[in-house]
């Protein structure tokens, strides 16, 4: 082997997308684009956080036969990696009886090193400490002469472990990463990043992996800031790619050379990216062989089909209509339009034999009682059962498309509407949806395998919101105006803001506290809910986890005084419609 010179390296960082549990698959991947890397000059490569087993593999590290088997593929990897690039491979690791989320440095077919990572989030989606044990503070890895610092992704969230490696003599930092997507996380990265450079005055290179793992979504965006805080290297969002990098040691320090400086999307692109994703990989990645789903007519249907469709393309979507007696000409004219730009199957199947079918069962028993929602329950539960049926005989899953704001309050229909195995835009608030609509309008996003142009008919997102489940209705007639409810919603759940401060938002006090009790009696039906993809940081189910059985309920006057309290920092949104907080 050849060892290059000590003042120069060229570094490989392999932006990924793992398959958690397919540690076979995963490895072979290393083998793969090790190769590609060695035939690019490349003296080492690096890949994400424990991408031999996927990230996160929640307790599956509790499975003995699982962390044997991840610690068994490196070691038997090792030999066949005597000539050539050494790599930087995360995994899970046992070690004295303890299983540690860890990084080995390969190199001349032998394990050179293992560090293992210091800080365990145990927050929001992170539950580390409950399934690995944490590592001791480290010191750099030697790579042919050169000390590398190998934090491990919260590893570089506070400053002790990049302190400890610049004091052990670290002369670069390189961070495999498994960072979840959020509408804010882009920034608040690269703020971390810049804050531990500052620190230490050392580069630092951060490798994020990239992909869908049930709720959570990777949007990869991977980069490297020299001792500056200057960009070399930029990445791109949303897609596997791996690029070598070339370092320098000039003087004390080392830099790397300029590189690609992707742009990132951000935004209201960055949302849609990260629900197309988060979609493709849970039906691919699960084996199933396309998506069903209802197309209503209306706003958030039309934009999981055509999620669907850019996700997995339109052979692998089928749509149905699912009309009954209050199902509008409009709507059913918007569904058509919508399947027809689209390009996918559309079918209609009327409910209207097995709806009343159920009112017939049910008959004698109602019998003396007035139609409500019972009634109403019946058409969107003959729906699912459709909906299910189909799935089951073609082998599609069923996709369901209730937005946040919905979720929030309880305004859909337990094993009617809310049946399928996953939802796109569950972490999208009926705001959110309209302008992400809207968006994917003006916009192909990269990757996209559907149609360019208006694929959103342009009555669906001008006309009111209904359900049709009864002459006339419409959203407004149970919610408030969307604009209001949402603003309500992201304090309650976002920002935890108290009734107070929320009135204060100019919002009426009686409609803040009947959204206060909607959202609390919901918790029952968010919990048998379809998984979702989260893409904010108060997602229901992994960050946001509320008692079904809750009683506690806030009052608008202020509390009394009971010893001195530090007041929590909170960051409060402008409001949807653009009003200022008051």
């Amino acid at each position: 082997m050849t060892t290059p010179a000590s003042d120069r390296l060229r570094i490989a960082f392999a932006q990924l997308n793992p398959v958690v549990g397919a540690i076979d698959a995963n490895i072979d991947r290393v083998r793969e684009v090790r190769a590609e890397a060695a035939d690019q000059g490349a003296d080492l490569v690096v890949f994400p956080e424990l991408f031999v087993t996927g990230y996160p593999p929640e307790d599956l590290v509790l499975k003995p036969a699982f962390v044997r088997a991840a610690r068994q593929a490196v070691e038997q990897l090792a030999p066949e990696f005597d000539d050539g690039p050494g790599v930087i491979l995360p995994t899970v690791w046992p070690e004295d009886g303890k299983v540690y989320n860890a990084i080995v440095l390969i190199d001349d077919g032998r394990i050179q090193a293992v560090r293992h990572k210091v800080d365990l989030p145990n927050y929001g989606v992170f539950d580390e400490k409950r399934v690995f044990a944490q590592g001791p503070l480290p010191g750099p890895v030697v790579f042919r002469g050169v000390r590398i610092g190998v934090p491990i992704c919260e590893d570089i969230w506070t400053d002790e472990v990049c302190e400890c490696l610049e004091e052990s003599g670290a002369e670069f930092f390189i961070v495999p990463n498994g960072s979840p997507f959020d509408w804010k996380k882009p920034d608040v990265r690269m703020n971390i990043a810049v804050a531990r450079i500052k620190e230490t005055g050392l580069p630092l290179a951060y490798l994020n992996q990239l992909g869908g793992q049930d709720e959570l979504v990777f949007d990869g965006a991977s980069f490297v800031l020299n001792a500056d805080a200057s960009m070399a290297i930029q990445l791109p969002a949303w897609r596997e790619e791996t690029v070598v990098t070339d370092w320098r040691r000039e003087g004390d320090g080392w830099v790397c050379g300029t590189g690609e400086r992707a742009v990132v999307p951000e935004g209201d692109g960055a949302a849609y990216m990260a629900c197309m994703l988060g979609l493709r990989d849970y039906v691919n990645k699960n084996g199933f062989p396309g998506v069903v789903l209802g197309l209503s007519g209306g706003i958030d249907s039309a934009l999981v089909a055509a999620l669907s469709v850019d996700a997995l393309g339109a052979d692998r979507v089928h749509c149905v209509m699912l009309p009954y007696q209050y199902t509008s000409e409009e709507s059913l004219a918007d569904a058509a339009g919508c399947a027809t730009a689209l390009g996918m199957r559309y079918d209609v199947v009327p409910i209207k034999e097995p709806v009343e079918g159920f009112e017939h069962a049910l008959s004698e028993m109602f019998k003396g009682l007035k139609p409500d929602v019972t009634e109403e329950n019946l058409q969107s539960r003959a729906r699912g059962t459709i909906l299910m049926a189909i799935s089951n005989k073609f082998g599609y899953m069923v996709v369901t498309t209730g937005n946040k704001s919905e979720m929030s309050v309880g305004y859909a229909t337990l094993y009617g509407d809310m049946n399928g195995g996953f939802n796109p835009i569950k972490d999208l608030y009926k705001t959110e949806v309209y302008r992400i609509a809207a968006w994917r309008n003006r916009n192909l996003p990269e990757g996209a395998m559907g149609p360019e142009g208006t694929v959103i008919p342009e009555n669906i997102l001008t006309k009111a919101p209904t359900a049709e489940l009864r002459e006339g209705q419409t959203d407004q007639d149970s919610l408030p105006e969307y604009h209001v409810l949402d603003d309500i919603l992201m304090c309650l759940v976002e920002y935890e803001m108290p009734i107070g401060e929320i009135v204060a938002r100019q919002h009426d006090p009686e409609t803040v506290k009947r959204i206060e009790r909607l959202l609390y009696i919901a918790e029952y039906k968010r919990r048998q809910s379809a998984p979702g993809v989260k893409i904010s940081s108060r997602n229901f189910g992994r960050d946001r986890r509320y008692p079904i059985t809750n009683k506690f309920r806030e009052t608008l006057e202020p509390p009394a005084e009971i010893g001195t309290t530090a007041e929590v920092p909170r960051q409060v949104p402008p409001r949807p419609d653009g009003g200022e907080v008051a």
